[in-house]
């Protein structure tokens, strides 16, 4: 038997803010959907679990690993950079937050778990061509329907953002649906 829908907020970390040596063009905006996502799936009666991830270097790097975490040391040394954001401080506690060395959220085993008994796989957070995307991926070779919210997704630039919409369209509607938020609340 399926539970419903599995939220996932992925790596809302201050790296990713405006300023920062990880900008995505609307982190904070972002935050804010996800914050009114939150809220309103509280407010409802909806069957959703909700969990997060930051992304973390890998302790014990092996490969291309190697040269990120020489490459990114100042970065991956940052306590602040890699804290979750300001704007979800408050939402982000109550819900599981997982620490992962890779991309994909669905490596973590507790989420994993989650996805495979949930009705849908709901994505948001940052950043959008890489770890949610590869989370997409991930979710779809689990046999996991998945939901992207287009508006609580960024990524570094509109071409970026863009060419990952382009890509997971390509998916849909078998595998991927492609929603905005206030769409989903609506369902």
């Amino acid at each position: 038997m399926q539970d419903g829908d599995l939220l996932l907020i992925t790596d809302m970390q201050n790296v990713y803010k405006k300023n920062q040596p990880w900008a995505c063009l609307d982190t904070e905006g972002v935050a804010k959907t996800i914050v009114r996502l939150c809220s309103a799936i509280k407010d409802s009666s909806k069957d959703i679990q909700i969990a997060s991830t930051i992304f973390l270097p890998p302790e014990s790097p092996v490969g291309t690993w190697k040269d990120y975490n020489v490459r990114y040391a100042d970065i991956n040394s940052n306590q602040w950079m890699n804290a979750v954001i300001d704007e979800l401080k408050e939402t982000v506690p109550r819900f599981p937050l997982y620490k992962k060395s890779v991309y994909s959220s669905i490596k973590v085993p507790e989420i994993r778990r989650a996805a495979q008994k949930a009705k849908r796989v709901i994505l948001t957070g940052v950043v959008a061509e890489c770890c949610v995307l590869f989370t997409a991926f991930d979710a779809i070779d689990l046999g996991c329907k998945v939901v992207y919210l287009r508006d609580a997704c960024s990524g570094f630039t509109k071409e970026k953002e863009a060419a990952t919409e382009l890509t997971l369209q390509g998916l849909s509607p078998l595998h991927v649906l492609l929603m905005n938020t206030d769409e989903y609340i609506k369902e």
